[in-house]
């Protein structure tokens, strides 16, 4: 009874000693188990959970995870159960070789925790390995003088398994001539040998077979068997001898392939055949049959491919020399490979954080590192480091971990983000390094604005652009990071021409885009000005303006507009022209009006002659639009020409117009009437008598009459009422003393002079013989010459009063106008121009060329009301001047002086120069005297 509570009580100590010794081990962060080889992947290993006294629930929400050092993860940890199961099949005799205790080792990591546990797992042998020979078959060459009792050596099986699993004993089975011994070596292998039991007669059998048999300790117990064949040879009493019975080599890892290991040697004093020696490797496995090479004849061992010393770091050959009658010795060679610093650290980071707010406490851990060199000695002795001026540091954690810690309070705003590189080097010569870098991103708060990469942004576009055209791209910047980083644009409220701001352009909140929402047009807007506004997702969120310039390019989208001659006319006898066949080349026939309401080079007229009755005949100025004689008219040329006028702009592409002239050479108004009156006939219908178109002759000179004699009246009413007006004048009204007031037009307040174009006319009082004379010197000049400083000029149409007017000697001169913007003669702008002479190819040289056009066709309008033209625009004259009549005022001319453009300016012209003008304007002499004839009558 006594003795039965004492084996209880032992018992009890026993399992309270395991209990304590688990929980010393688990408190120290150490774990060991044991598991047989070769168990199916997922077998229960050991219970970690209860083990560490981790619940279930911090393993799933704490990251808790199995590391391995190795290439290959043997183990892991079931999530469920917090078991630690097998991950591979495990094979010990491949993975422990050489060791006779074969322990795997890993670590479990707690990540939110920051703790590391170590775990070892022995692999415990089973016998799942049968005793096995190299060769199957071997033989042995045996002379018959070998007197009994002599041993020779037999193939050695090999078994992988360890202790009572592993090899334990040899039979020999199949003759009587021969019985096996077995030598224990120095490292306490078993050493099979044939012992030759009886003596041989070659005569008798030459030939014995023999069964070798290894059997291990297992239960059951597994068996290899070989063959081995021995051949009765003649008398060979010597046999070689090697001079060393073991040869010892050190050798690095790094030893190149090829090279010579060691050389053996072995001395036979036999002659002839049986005294040359060969040699042998007995190969035990097939990884040293791939790693050496003996050479038969020299003895030299040979390196095949490169040594490993972290895969073995030693190996025991045996090798052989024989003669040719079967006589042999053997030998052995240990070879040891030395560590040689080949390879680096290896740098793992366990456990990482990537975002940490710059309010962090010093000492925050950022990540978790293993280290480890699979070299050996000094050269596997790993320290680590970290770049200097971070606010971080290592610290040891345990066994090969370290931690990244912070050392001192982070400013995001000073580094937003950190790269800090941990370098591992080891104490090999030279030392090897790695290293890991770690990306650590620091939080903000949003205390800063959005920024625009520029202070004010412009941008060009063309008119009528298509609705949703982009124009450009605002783009700003903020400091912070995240959602207080995203940055959102919108348009200031404003509102253009009576419309929001909105309906013209718009601003795509994500990228700050701006489109335009509707065609736009240079004619009615030239630029806009507007406010985008950026603001980024903090709360409070804050935000930044800036103003945008939106200018508006002009297109050539207007074709030019002919004032003159009307595509539609009025009158009958509308647009036709009246040129005398005596007229001189260069005399200007008529002149084509034409304006375009685009600006700059797009507004720039040239005029061309399309098509002419009879070519060669007339001329059109390329930039005037003046009509002239190219040559005299000949006897031979046809009385009616018509003329069609091609009026083309200086866009691209260039748009154009056609104006159409009817030009009659005529030399009396009863030609005249005479070629319109066949005209007429000609474009009348065939079947219509000649009595009607005599009729409508007879009708037209009445009509002609009448209005003659109503144009005497009328201009006889305005002759009194301008002798009435000169006895109210002062009489020193300096600046306009002898020039007519309807020479004077007021356009926007300036008093400009003009100079219109005009014939002078004169009738015989013989309707029969009624001529129209034209001067000389008004059909083949534009403009008339400056009169001499000393001479009068006379009014137009009174030829009396002219020489009576007190003469100005010396008037004032008119002001010149402002060089500051003047065009060269190649880059002179307008729309029509009007120059003296001949062309040739240059800008007009008058400044305000429109106002000009417009102030002539105004100013032959007020002679035509005055009755002092001397070619109305009257019914009465048939329409034969009427671009000069009372019908084109100003109301039918656009104003067109804003389209003035100067090359290499963005600067666009305004009147300002023509006020200047007319402070100082006086009168330039600018009328034409009349004919000779007219002054004689």
């Amino acid at each position: 009874m006594c003795a039965a509570g004492r084996r209880w009580g032992r018992r009890q100590r026993a399992l309270l000693w395991a209990v304590l010794l688990a929980a010393w081990e688990a408190a120290w962060g150490q774990l060991r188990y044991s598991v047989p080889e070769e168990m199916p992947k997922g077998s229960f290993v050991g219970d970690v959970a209860n083990n560490l006294g981790l619940q279930l629930p911090e393993i799933r929400e704490r990251g808790v995870h199995i590391t391995e050092r190795g290439r290959t993860q043997y183990f892991a940890l079931h999530g469920k159960t917090g078991h630690l199961v097998t991950a591979e099949r495990i094979d010990r005799e491949q993975l422990c070789r050489l060791v006779e205790k074969c322990v795997l080792r890993c670590e479990l990591i707690v990540e939110g925790q920051m703790q590391v546990y170590g775990i070892e797992v022995e692999i415990t042998d089973i016998n799942d390995n049968a005793p096995s020979f190299r060769e199957a078959e071997a033989e042995l060459r045996i002379s018959e003088m070998i007197a009994p009792g002599l041993r020779f050596p037999l193939p050695r099986a090999h078994d992988p398994d360890k202790g009572r699993n592993s090899l334990q004993s040899y039979e020999l089975s199949g003759d009587e001539h021969f019985s096996l011994a077995v030598q224990a070596g120095p490292g306490g292998d078993q050493r099979p040998e044939l012992v030759l039991a009886k003596a041989l007669d070659r005569e008798e059998a030459a030939f014995h077979e023999l069964v070798l048999r290894a059997m291990d300790g297992g239960d059951p117990a597994r068996t290899g068997t070989a063959r081995i064949r021995v051949t009765v040879l003649d008398a060979n009493d010597n046999a070689p001898v090697f001079s060393q019975a073991e040869y010892t080599v050190r050798v690095p890892e790094d030893v190149p392939v090829g090279s010579v290991l060691v050389t053996v040697t072995a001395t036979d004093n036999d002659e002839g055949l049986y005294g040359h020696v060969k040699y042998s490797m007995k190969k035990a496995t097939h990884m040293e049959s791939d790693i050496f090479h003996m050479n038969t004849e020299t003895g030299a061992l040979k390196l095949l491919r490169m040594l490993d010393f972290e895969e073995d770091n030693s190996y025991e050959l045996e090798v052989q020399a024989h003669d040719s009658g079967g006589l042999f010795d053997t030998a052995k060679v240990a070879i040891t490979v030395t560590d040689v610093n080949d390879n680096a650290p290896e740098l793992t980071v366990s456990s990482k954080l990537n975002e940490i707010p710059e309010d962090a406490q010093p000492g925050t851990v950022v990540a978790l590192l293993h280290v480890q060199d699979r070299d050996s000695g000094v050269n596997g002795e790993v320290r680590c480091s970290l770049d200097k001026d971070i606010p971080f540091r290592l610290e040891k954690s345990y066994d090969d971990y370290y931690r990244v810690v912070t050392a001192r309070e982070l400013d995001r705003e000073q580094v937003s983000e950190y790269n800090v590189t941990v370098r591992a080097a080891d104490g090999g010569s030279p030392s090897l390094q790695s290293s890991a870098v770690l990306a650590l991103r620091v939080l903000d708060v949003n205390d800063n604005a959005p920024v625009f990469l520029e202070e004010r942004y412009s941008a060009r576009l063309a008119e009528n652009n298509a609705a949703g055209a982009l124009v450009l791209t605002v783009r700003a910047t903020d400091a912070d990071w995240g959602q207080n980083a995203r940055v959102r644009y919108r348009l200031a409220e404003g509102r253009v021409r009576g419309a929001p701001l909105s309906s013209y352009v718009s601003v795509q909140a994500e990228t700050g885009a701006l489109y335009a929402l509707r065609s736009l047009d240079y004619e009615q807007l030239r630029e806009l000005q507007l406010c985008v506004r950026a603001e980024d997702g903090g709360a409070p969120a804050l935000s930044s303006n800036v103003s945008v310039r939106l200018q508006i390019v002009d297109e050539n989208d207007n074709a030019p507009q002919v004032l003159y001659p009307p595509a539609a006319a009025a009158a009958a006898w509308s647009g036709v022209e009246l040129a005398p066949r005596r007229s001189e080349a260069g005399a200007l026939v008529a002149k084509v009006v034409a304006v375009d309401a685009d600006a700059g080079q797009n507004a720039w007229l040239s005029y061309e002659l399309a098509k002419a009755t009879e070519p060669g005949l007339f001329r059109v100025g390329p930039h005037s639009g003046e009509v002239r004689t190219a040559r005299s008219p000949l006897a031979r040329d046809a009385a009616r020409h018509s003329l069609v006028v091609l009026v083309r702009d200086h866009g691209r592409p260039a748009l154009s117009a056609t104006a159409t002239l009817s030009v009659v050479l005529a030399e009396s108004v009863a030609e005249l009437l005479a070629e319109l009156g066949s005209a007429a006939h000609e474009a009348a219908a065939p079947g219509e008598p000649a009595a009607s178109l005599t009729r409508w002759l007879v009708l037209a000179v009445a009509a002609v009459s009448c209005l003659f004699v109503a144009f005497l009246l009328l201009l006889l009413a305005l002759r009194l009422r301008r002798c009435h007006r000169q006895q109210l004048l002062p009489p020193d009204s300096g600046a306009s003393r002898g020039v007519p007031v309807s020479h004077f037009v007021g356009i926007d307040g300036v008093r400009a002079f003009l100079q219109s174009y005009a014939h002078d006319v004169s009738l015989t009082a013989d309707s029969r013989k009624s001529h129209l004379r034209f001067s000389a010197a008004s059909c083949c000049d534009t403009l008339p010459a400056r009169p001499p400083p000393d001479e009068p000029a006379p009014l137009l149409g009174d030829e009396d009063t002219a020489g009576a007017l007190p003469s100005d000697p010396a008037p004032p001169s008119q002001a010149q106008p402002n060089t500051d913007w003047r065009f060269s003669q190649t880059q002179r702008p307008g729309t029509s121009g009007s120059q003296n002479g001949e062309e040739a190819g240059a800008w007009p040289n008058n400044q305000f060329d429109t106002e000009m056009l417009q102030a002539m066709i105004l100013a032959s309008a007020n002679e035509a009301a005055d009755g002092n033209s001397t070619l109305g625009g009257g019914n009465g004259t048939m329409g034969l001047s009427a671009r000069y009549g009372p019908q084109f005022t100003l109301q039918h001319v656009p104003d067109y002086r804003q389209n003035v453009y100067i090359p290499g300016s963005n600067a666009t012209l305004t009147n300002a120069a023509g006020k200047r003008d007319a402070k100082n304007a006086a009168p330039a002499g600018g009328n034409k005297k009349k004919s000779g004839k007219k002054e004689k009558k």
